[in-house]
């Protein structure tokens, strides 16, 4: 009594490229692009290991302190050189 799996994972919408005419490289460049863009990757690198609720507020206002401390040089005036 085995049970025939018919699950299939899906796919991503609008990540498939055709192959035309041999053109191995340019199809694979334009599928790495169609990848990246719809995020699939930062998505398993998310999925890839659990983070704690408490690790991921730490690390927001980690990246949110960078930001501030980033757009304040960029607004203050460069200091003075005599």
């Amino acid at each position: 009594m085995s049970q025939h799996n018919s699950y299939t994972p899906p796919i991503a919408p609008g990540c498939k490229v055709y192959v035309a005419e041999g053109k191995f490289e340019q199809a694979m460049r334009k599928f790495k692009n169609k990848v990246q863009d719809c995020g699939l990757l930062i998505e398993l690198r998310e999925r890839e290991s659990y983070e704690k609720p408490t690790t991921a507020r730490k690390k927001a206002a980690a990246q949110a302190k960078k930001r501030w401390q980033k757009k304040l040089s960029y607004d203050s005036l460069p200091k003075q050189k005599y």
